[in-house]
């Protein structure tokens, strides 16, 4: 996949765009948006990230543009997992809904720009070493497992600062309020960091966490860096509106993480069976590649995405209807 310099200016001119006209049309004047609004401008994001995958496929023709909305589609299901632990965040912070919609933007911002770095590094191990593609194909496999194990726990989950938050609370003294949404201010002349600015790196550093494995899984649905990018980035730039969109159905999609262990492993899968196509280790198969077992197509991988996450949301809602139901019956 041949991109040329003028594309990767304009995708990139596109998504600083997007972000600017958020700061300036929805961040700097503070305030809960409705479901509504909401609504409007997660379809205008999610339409612009379709209208680009299509624009890849009429240029550079289906397998790119399948390989796009694959990747897209994936981050896109792996970023509503991301939001149950956005809605942790606000809440041990105690973040008023009023800015929120700051937090959420700055600290996507942040994760935004540490993908990026991820992303290329991600590019470069994979051009060189070909048996990454082993490691990361395991890699999503086990957490595939942790996703199943976190499925199974009934227990209430608690947000735990990291140690970038924790370092960050050592060094600088911080506000126990906040200061309206400011991030800094003066107290007798010293100058204090305040919880707006701690919660907006919990957030970005929380994503970039996820992203350890939302990178090695698009990487098994496409190798070129262009569409890991921008997949990424119109997947996290979404994000905002998503999260005041489906706040309240968070709850409901009880089978979530059991559609997102069966993606994760399903590409760990395809990754290995990639890897071993490419094989180049002396002591497996002596060096040889491994082509017994056929690659996954890109039209399969979106396949089985899309199957799965429409059943893990159909079989959500509808368990959700019957307990709901089960529990006005035992109140009346």
């Amino acid at each position: 996949m041949d991109v040329p310099v003028w594309m990767w200016v304009a995708t990139v001119g596109v998504i600083v765009a997007m972000l600017a006209f958020d700061f300036v049309g929805h961040v700097r004047t503070p305030h809960a948006p409705t479901l509504k609004e909401a609504s409007w401008w997660s379809a205008g994001y999610v339409g612009i990230a379709i209208l680009f995958g299509i624009g890849i496929w009429a240029y550079f023709g289906s397998v790119y543009g399948g390989e796009y909305f694959a990747g897209y589609i994936t981050e896109k299901s792996l970023s509503v997992d991301n939001l149950f632990v956005f809605v942790l965040i606000m809440t041990s912070f105690r973040v008023p809904r009023l800015y929120q919609q700051k937090v959420l933007l700055i600290g996507i911002t942040i994760a935004l720009v540490l993908r990026t770095i991820f992303i290329f590094l991600g590019a470069a191990l994979i051009e060189n070493f070909s048996w990454v593609f082993y490691i990361f194909g395991a890699f999503l496999i086990y957490t595939a497992y942790a996703q199943i194990k976190s499925a199974r726990s009934h227990e209430e989950e608690e947000y735990k600062e990291n140690a970038v938050l924790r370092l960050t609370r050592r060094i600088f003294p911080t506000t126990d309020a906040y200061v309206e949404d400011k991030m800094f201010t003066t107290i007798s002349g010293k100058r204090y960091i305040t919880p707006m600015l701690i919660v907006m790196i919990a957030i970005g550093s929380a994503d970039l966490l996820f992203a350890v494995d939302s990178i090695p899984a698009i990487f098994g649905l496409t190798q070129e860096t262009f569409l890991v990018f921008a997949a990424n980035a119109f997947s996290l730039l979404g994000l905002r509106q998503l999260y005041f969109l489906i706040d309240g159905l968070l709850d409901r999609l009880v089978y979530l993480a059991w559609g997102l262990a069966a993606i994760l492993g399903f590409i760990g899968i395809k990754l290995l069976i990639h890897a071993m196509h490419t094989n180049e280790i002396p002591f497996i198969n002596g060096g040889e590649h491994i082509t017994f077992v056929p690659e996954i197509s890109t039209a399969v991988s979106l396949g089985f995405i899309v199957v799965t996450l429409a059943i893990t949301t159909v079989a959500s809602l509808a368990k959700d209807r019957s307990d709901r139901r089960r529990l006005e019956k035992e109140t009346y």
